[in-house]
């Protein structure tokens, strides 16, 4: 009999968990199933360019899994069921074995009055299709406000202040811009927000959105003809709804090896997963995150079954890449656990480093063994059903 693996979510983590599965153990011995409510990949870290009229290369996941014996059904995941070990979705349900969640997040509108009703989202390609009609049809002078100082609020503003110089861009920051940034980072950025002409508003809080304008906590009112919101990001609810171990906020809460510590058959990897990293800090959301979590559940699972050494490879970061536009960009090194140094690259040669960055990562969800030689391992006849030790 067959083990069977479900992989739910097929962004950067999920697709390479399933990928990367793929190569790992022998078709004849397990089942993979990738479900997605799309059918073809979608390069998140792009949607900035997106929203302001750049085509993006089509990654149908047909052609990018073509041969690999993983099964893909195109679906949306309703609910799972951990004491049954079912997953059902619009058109029916499924069993699994082993549960790989990767159902990633979306934008939170944090509660504020008439955000979801006036506010513009980039954190999916829908959002940001609607903002980029949006875009389209605002003429010379108009003002457009992007909420959020995090790196998805800075390249949104960037990106759409050197796509239509003739707008009036404003970025609302909680805290001071780049806080989190080396001093050699926050003087680049400045220098970049300047030239653009985008409007900083620093240490400002949204208390509402309007159709025509953004009010701040002080009373402030910011007309937008456009808000777009990137203040923070909300994981998926599903997994809340389950009997798994979740944080506050709905991240699965898992080990070393990505795994489910209430339920040993699910694995949580990407956004929906809260892992520690270096120095016992969790993982935050991000592409930088969700890929290396992506190669540990499933090096982790195959190691499971086949009987193999379980991976202890530390997840660490190493830099950040904010691109300012297309020509302009700024990497900011950091430690392990993510604290900025002084080092930073800035200027063109950063948004070439950027744009290899960029589409390194989607190469790898076609590529998940990274060029390495394919070594499917056959799964010991006692692992093959149940739960692995």
């Amino acid at each position: 009999m067959q083990h069977r693996i479900i992989v739910l979510g097929a962004g950067y983590a999920g697709a390479i968990a399933a990928g990367r599965l793929a190569k790992r153990l022998r078709r004849e011995d397990v089942a993979i199933t990738l479900v997605n409510a799309e059918p073809d990949f979608v390069e998140r870290v792009r949607m900035h360019q997106l929203a302001t009229g750049q085509d993006l290369r089509p990654r149908p996941f047909s052609a990018m899994f073509a041969g690999t014996g993983v099964e893909l059904r195109i679906a949306r995941v309703t609910a799972v069921d951990v004491a049954r070990r079912t997953v059902t979705l619009q058109d029916g349900e499924l069993e699994y074995d082993t549960l790989v969640y990767a159902l990633g997040s979306g934008w939170n509108a944090h509660g504020v009055p008439g955000t979801a009703e006036h506010a513009d989202e980039i954190a999916s390609r829908p959002g940001a299709l609607r903002l980029r009609e949006r875009l389209a049809r605002l003429g010379a002078g108009q003002p457009v406000v992007v909420v959020g100082g995090g790196l998805t609020g800075i390249e949104a503003a960037t990106e759409i202040a050197e796509a239509r110089p003739d707008l009036d861009v404003a970025l609302v920051a909680h805290d001071r811009l780049g806080d989190w940034l080396s001093d050699k980072g926050r003087a680049h950025l400045r220098k970049v927000t300047d030239r653009l002409r985008i409007t900083v508003h620093e240490h400002t809080t949204v208390s509402a959105v309007e159709a025509d304008a953004v009010v701040t906590a002080g009373g402030q009112v910011v007309p937008a003809a456009v808000t777009v919101w990137t203040a923070g990001f909300a994981v998926h609810p599903i997994a809340q709804a389950t009997a798994l171990e979740v944080t506050d906020t709905g991240r699965i809460v898992v080990d070393g090896t990505m795994r489910s510590v209430s339920h040993p058959e699910v694995y949580a990897v990407g956004d929906a997963a809260f892992a520690l990293g270096a120095g016992g800090k969790p993982l935050r959301m991000s592409c930088a995150s969700g890929t290396p979590m992506a190669w540990q559940a499933a090096d982790a699972i195959a190691a499971r079954l086949t009987g193999g050494k379980l991976p202890d490879t530390p997840l660490r970061y190493f830099n950040q890449c904010i691109s300012l536009g297309r020509k302009e960009g700024l990497i900011q090194y950091v430690t392990a656990d993510d604290q900025a140094v002084s080092a930073v690259l800035t200027g063109r040669f950063a948004a070439v480093y950027k744009e290899l960055i960029c589409k390194g990562a989607a190469w790898g969800v076609a590529n998940p063994m990274l060029g390495l030689p394919t070594r499917r391992r056959p799964v010991t006849a006692e692992r093959a059903t149940g739960v692995p030790a």
